[in-house]
């Protein structure tokens, strides 16, 4: 069973489902040519899917064009169904920096095709998790400015603040669709700057001084 990882801490927490969130950064969007929608974009991805920092992210050989898009991550730490603000905001136990590894040219395909994106986003070590700081330990400003390096370039630099929807927005929403539980975790979106990753490049991501990861890609 994959667990989350508590910064400074012996705590782990099982992780249930991992819900992501596609569209949440405007600029982003017209990187790829994509309509802005008028709800979150939502999709799931496995727990099997999950790496650490330090392990490797498998290149699949049914793919050539690998892209990073890194992302803050949420963990929940309560049961929540149709939840207002407030309580959407409560549930929210800690924060973590994620990579949601997406195999664009897969995408591509059953984009045209109307298909879903599952073959493109589920595949093994395609969610990439820091350890997470407990909110109770940070209090997140949405001021901070999360971060990507491939072979220590800069690619992805942004202000979480330009997220079209805001932690507790996409909580309060989701949960109007499903329950989500104790364990789960939402990827909250990727801003503009997402590329192509080879064999061998070394991957840095992190939310400021906060919290950080690095893998290599293999």
């Amino acid at each position: 069973m994959r667990t989350v990882k508590i910064k400074n801490s012996a705590k782990e927490f099982p992780i249930g489902k991992i819900i992501c969130v596609g569209r949440n950064y405007v600029e982003h969007i017209q990187e790829l040519g994509s309509e802005i929608p008028e709800k979150p974009v939502i999709f799931l991805k496995p727990a099997t899917a999950v790496i650490y920092s330090g392990d490797k992210i498998k290149y699949p050989d049914f793919s050539q064009d690998m892209h990073h898009e890194v992302e803050l991550v949420l963990l929940i730490g309560s049961t929540i169904k149709n939840a207002d603000l407030q309580t959407a905001e409560n549930s929210i136990a800690a924060y973590g920096v994620g990579l949601d590894m997406t195999l664009r040219d897969v995408q591509n395909e059953l984009k045209k095709k109307g298909h879903p994106w599952t073959i493109a986003k589920c595949f093994d070590t395609s969610a990439v998790l820091s350890d997470f700081i407990l909110k109770s330990d940070y209090k997140l400003s949405l001021n901070e400015e999360i971060y990507l390096k491939v072979n220590d370039e800069i690619k992805q630099k942004d202000s979480i603040a330009k997220m079209m929807f805001k932690p507790a927005e996409l909580i309060q929403y989701i949960s109007s669709l499903m329950t989500i539980e104790a364990g789960d975790l939402i990827f909250t979106g990727t801003p503009k700057g997402v590329g192509k990753v080879n064999k061998g490049d070394k991957l840095e991501a992190g939310l400021e001084n906060i919290i950080s990861l690095k893998c290599n890609v293999e």
